[in-house]
């Protein structure tokens, strides 16, 4: 969430950063302003009262001393009344304050000065490209390849749950936990500490990296039990220092983390639907960093070189869109989008998104560090897809088919696959 002292000294950047990322009513800053405004004054009546109340109470026992026992026990009825008051006054005081952080919720992150101004996908900015893309269709689409000794079963994953739910059977299973494997090898080699985290978390983790208020529709929940399926490992990793107090010489914290990922794709229906290209469960390496707020730009585009990196080692065509305010999210101040190109579908598919938070989770998840000068200070928050393996799959068999029907394994992972081809 956003810094209050921020909001009440520039509102009017505020709202207009909201209208940026398509939130076309501001008016939540309003209430939200007002408020923390009677807060602020319920605790300046309630500080009176309380400084009123110790200097009445010292007179009693100087009333009581002087035989003035009359004086004494009005005075400690006024003190009893003040007592009461006072009691009202806190609780007043912390409904106010609930109220008011509830609020606080609700008001999307400020985006970076460097991110473009767009309410659109059209309005996202090419940084950068990488291979060859060729705009004549070649090879069949992934969900129609007859691999021998391997599948894709989206019927049976039907069957046994739901749509976006498939099997991944015989040599397709093997290729996947290999990539799955190499990616987690290569972020561990650049400094990245590899974490196993709980698939499932509770509403204090969804709220503290933004899944809630936001997300609630695009996640499975155990209701019974209060938890949430993990849309993604972020949630978890991000959370692992929620509460605590990094030391400086421990950062930058640098986490990797493969899990399943549960998303319900709430509205998508009948969009890009084909194949692995949207699913309900699917697998995913996750790159999450905290870092001091003076760095966190930079940590960025290393963050965005770690994703690449991986797709020029598997020889994808791909290309980095600098993404504008309205299709960014809710949380991000800045992000980045890798797509691969799919040379069956003759479009591009996302396969990771690297995003900086600033201290936007840190401020909900209570995420610090004592700086140079001792002072404790809300960190910085990234993460970044490191990468999303069902388009990344959906990619390398379209890009490796070959003209036999067979599918060449990318040199960089022939080792750990045994084979030259699946």
């Amino acid at each position: 969430m956003l810094d209050i002292k921020r909001i009440r000294e520039q509102p009017d950047l505020v709202k207009k950063a909201m209208q940026n990322k398509g939130e076309a009513d501001t008016s939540v800053v309003d209430t939200l302003l007002d408020l923390d405004e009677k807060w602020r004054q319920s605790v300046k009546k309630a500080d009176e009262l309380r400084n009123e109340s110790k200097q009445t109470a010292r007179q009693i026992g100087e009333l009581k001393k002087a035989g003035e026992h009359d004086k004494a026990q009005k005075v400690m009825d006024e003190t009893a009344r003040m007592k009461q008051e006072l009691k009202e006054l806190e609780q007043t005081e912390r409904s106010l304050l609930q109220e008011r952080d509830e609020y606080l919720l609700q008001v999307p992150n400020i985006a970076d000065e460097s991110v473009p101004v767009g309410h659109s996908e059209d309005e996202n900015e090419v940084v950068h490209t990488w291979g060859e893309v060729s705009d004549i269709s070649t090879g069949k689409p992934h969900w129609e390849l007859d691999i021998e000794g391997g599948r894709l079963d989206f019927e049976r994953g039907a069957k046994v749950t739901a749509s976006g739910f498939p099997f991944y059977v015989g040599k397709i299973a093997r290729l996947q936990r290999t990539l799955i494997n190499y990616f987690i090898d290569v972020a561990a080699q650049k400094g990245y500490q590899e974490l196993q985290v709980p698939f499932l978390v509770n509403e204090d983790s969804a709220r503290g990296t933004g899944q809630i208020p936001d997300k609630e529709d695009m996640m499975y929940e155990v209701q019974r039990d209060g938890f949430y399926a993990i849309p993604t490992s972020e949630v978890p990793v991000t959370n692992f220092h929620r509460d605590e107090i990094l030391k400086k010489e421990e950062l930058p914290v640098k986490y990797v983390c493969h899990s399943p990922c549960w998303r319900r794709e709430a509205g998508s229906y009948g969009k890009d639907v084909k194949g692995l290209n949207r699913l309900h469960q699917f697998d995913k390496v996750e790159l999450v960093k905290m870092v001091p707020p003076e760095t966190s730009y930079d940590e960025l585009e290393s963050l965005r070189q770690d994703a690449e990196y991986l797709l020029e080692q598997l020889k994808l065509p791909y290309r980095t869109l600098l993404m504008c305010t309205g299709d960014m999210g809710f949380t991000q101040s800045k992000k980045y989008d890798m797509e691969v190109w799919s040379p069956a579908q003759q479009r591009w598919l996302e396969v990771s998104s690297c995003s900086n938070f600033e201290d936007y989770q840190a401020r909900r998840m209570k995420l610090r560090y004592k700086n140079d000068e001792g002072k404790t200070t809300f960190l910085h928050t990234l993460n970044g897809s490191g990468l999303a393996l069902p388009r990344v799959m959906a990619a390398l068999l379209e890009h490796y088919q070959t003209e036999d029907g067979r599918i060449k394994v990318p040199d960089v992972l022939q080792e750990r696959m045994g084979s030259e081809y699946l």
